[in-house]
């Protein structure tokens, strides 16, 4: 049975807190496992716009002795084919798959016929990767995983990954997402986390700023994203959606005077639009956090890539 890192439900909180741990390893000590994938090759697949993703897994894998290629989607010829017959051929020639798609059933069908390992780079529904990377920063800068972390901003990917994981490592996760982006909406991944008794729907989906200014005050860590997917951003097709979402969650932007008095850190996965989800003043003042978040995505893809290749 090949084992594929496509959203973090399924699996028991021992094996993500292996890989943390796993990932610590390395970037403590990346002499110990620069050979460790030698020999290895891993195909990536990109139909999504990408910086950290592209960079993180390229450096992650070369840094343990692998080598990689990298392809947009629409040059090659997914973009024409077939999934089924494109990525069976690929797994003849890779030991692991990387895909940052668009539609979760687009990656799910790799990783039902592929051959090789197949990881969720991220898509409409889970960004698994990212939330490895911010498992590790949290980890890291406060030694354990039971931390109270508010997210506040549209309900996305980003938070569906944080709700199967922080809530079922003794974390404690609030939510306080006015707007909910349709194609993302997990029913069974909601109830399970509001069944760990860790999960905060704060309004119930319908949250007021005075709920936020209230919570920020008892956490421990800030957490927003874009409030529009990267795809939609520079598309004037969308504009009516965006200006529609700004004028929602303008009044819950991340800024100074949310956070005065607070001695919460502030994390964003980026890319950062700052007027919007977070203003300028407040990415400044928590700048180094959100680089340490972002430069552990490489060392939580390492904790994935040595994880699924079976390596010590």
């Amino acid at each position: 049975m090949v084992n594929h890192f496509i959203d973090l439900k399924s699996f028991p909180p021992a094996y993500l807190e292996a890989v943390i741990d796993r990932a610590l390893a390395v970037k403590r000590n990346p002499g110990d496992f620069s050979g460790a994938l030698a020999g290895k090759k891993m195909y990536m697949l990109f139909q999504k716009t990408s910086t950290r993703t592209a960079l993180s897994f390229a450096f992650g894998m070369t840094g343990l002795g692998g080598e990689y290629f990298l392809q947009n989607w629409e040059d090659s010829n997914f973009a024409v084919g077939e999934i089924r017959d494109e990525v069976r051929y690929i797994g003849r020639n890779v030991d692991i798959i990387m895909a940052r798609l668009k539609k979760n059933e687009d990656i799910r069908q790799m990783s039902a016929y592929s051959t090789v390992p197949v990881i969720n780079g991220c898509c409409e529904r889970y960004h698994p990767c990212q939330a490895m990377a911010d498992l590790l920063t949290i980890k890291e800068l406060f030694g354990t995983f039971r931390v109270k972390l508010l997210y506040t901003g549209v309900r996305n990917n980003v938070l569906n990954s944080l709700m199967a994981s922080l809530p079922r490592l003794g974390g404690e996760l609030y939510a306080v997402t006015p707007v909910v982006n349709g194609p993302s909406i997990d029913r069974k991944l909601y109830g399970a986390a509001v069944k760990t008794g860790n999960f905060h729907d704060i309004g119930n989906g319908r949250p007021t700023v005075d709920d936020l200014r209230e919570i920020v005050k008892e956490v421990d860590v800030v957490y927003t994203d874009t409030w529009v997917d990267m795809e939609f951003i520079n598309d004037e097709s969308f504009s009516a959606m965006k200006n529609e979402r700004a004028a929602a969650m303008l009044p819950f932007q991340v800024n100074g005077e949310l956070l005065e008095g607070s001695t919460a850190i502030v994390m964003h996965d980026m890319p950062i639009h700052s007027g919007y989800e977070i203003s300028r003043d407040a990415v400044e003042a928590h700048m180094e956090t959100i680089m340490r978040q972002a430069e552990n995505r490489t060392y939580a893809q390492q904790g994935i890539l040595l994880t699924l290749l079976g390596e010590e």
